[in-house]
């Protein structure tokens, strides 16, 4: 359904931070209007970061497009008899039954083809499709609802994170063609890392994992006896104690690649298709030397990217830190470039 408002925040609400990307979608081309992040400082206080956070960045829009995660959420990737998107719509909740380990009751479902035209006879050599399956816990979608409205919020549409990663990077890459490589996304937050390798414009595997930002600080405080705002300085900041820092985060970062490397694996295995190179973002990303040893450990390509990097941006003298800190906010921008996809 076309979006009759033009602007509309993407809203990453992490347990550790909030971050939000306004998209205005009236011209030609997506605009970034205002942009801000901010600390959820205990448990309780989600509400109040959130109303700080779409403070923060001066943004009147209530519309927002936010996304769930965690282990109430539930992806497949499955093969069908190729069919038209009605009976598509009928025939999944019965399919569903074979891959979530939920009741079909206790779910909300959702599911979408990758490949063909929509119709039931799309002249392919096969007459199996590939389709993405997304089921939910009721309970946790109920519970994000209920955080949105009483921040005072609309929710518009309620994604996942690892598919935010990719409507990012199709944003940042839009009208830029591609050479089909695959690629993985991979978004460090502070409890979870998000996976998502596509080809092309199409994800053909995401995956969350539990080694992220928060193992980093815990092991340089175990090295160094710090507490945690001590921690989080150093990792801003580390000086002369780089090298004993880096170190106390290897044993992590062996944790963190042997994760990516068995998606990887799967991957390249299931498709006998090599990952080119693997795009980090996220705040648990910033470490200065994750790069190299990640592409040590996984023997590829690793660097960061930006998922602003053809979008033009209209925030004042901000624009220069939004640009500096730009992968902190990719899930924030794939909320937002939901916007883009629904303007037709």
């Amino acid at each position: 359904m076309p979006l009759k408002e033009k602007r509309i925040l993407g809203l990453d609400i992490g347990t550790y931070g909030v971050k939000a990307v306004e998209l205005d979608t009236s011209g030609r081309e997506p605009v970034i209007t205002n942009f801000g992040k901010t600390r959820v400082r205990s448990p309780h206080a989600m509400v109040e970061a959130i109303r700080e956070v779409r403070s923060l960045a001066g943004t009147k829009t209530k519309r927002v497009v936010t996304a769930v995660s965690g282990r109430s959420v539930i992806v497949r990737y499955i093969q069908m008899r190729r069919m038209g998107d009605a009976d598509l719509r009928n025939a999944v909740r019965f399919e569903a039954k074979k891959y979530i380990p939920f009741d079909t009751e206790e779910i909300v479902l959702d599911c979408q083809r990758l490949d063909g035209n929509g119709s039931a006879s799309s002249g392919d050599e096969t007459d199996q499709m590939r389709v993405l399956l997304v089921a939910v816990k009721k309970s946790s979608v109920v519970e994000q609802l209920t955080l949105l409205r009483e921040a005072g919020v609309q929710p518009v549409v309620i994604d996942v994170d690892g598919f935010a990663l990719g409507n990012a990077w199709e944003l940042s890459r839009r009208g830029g063609g591609g050479n089909g490589e695959a690629v993985a996304l991979v978004d460090v937050g502070a409890n979870k890392a998000c996976i998502n390798i596509l080809m092309g414009a199409s994800s053909y595997f995401t995956r969350e994992v539990y080694v992220a930002g928060n193992d980093f600080s815990e092991a340089i405080s175990r090295r160094m006896e710090l507490d945690v705002q001590q921690v989080e300085t150093l990792k801003r900041a580390p000086g002369e104690q780089l090298e004993e820092v880096r170190e106390a985060t290897l044993g992590t970062l062996d944790d963190l690649g042997n994760e990516i490397r068995l998606s990887l694996d799967y991957f390249e295995n299931q498709f006998e298709r090599e990952v080119s190179e693997i795009l980090l973002s996220g705040g648990g990303a910033a470490l200065p030397w994750i790069q190299e040893e990640l592409s040590g450990l996984l023997a590829k390509p690793v660097r960061t990217w930006d998922p602003l990097e053809t979008v033009s941006c209209d925030v004042g003298p901000a624009e220069e830190r939004l640009r500096c800190e730009s992968a902190q906010f990719a899930v924030a921008v794939g909320l937002a470039a939901r916007a883009w996809d629904m303007r037709q």
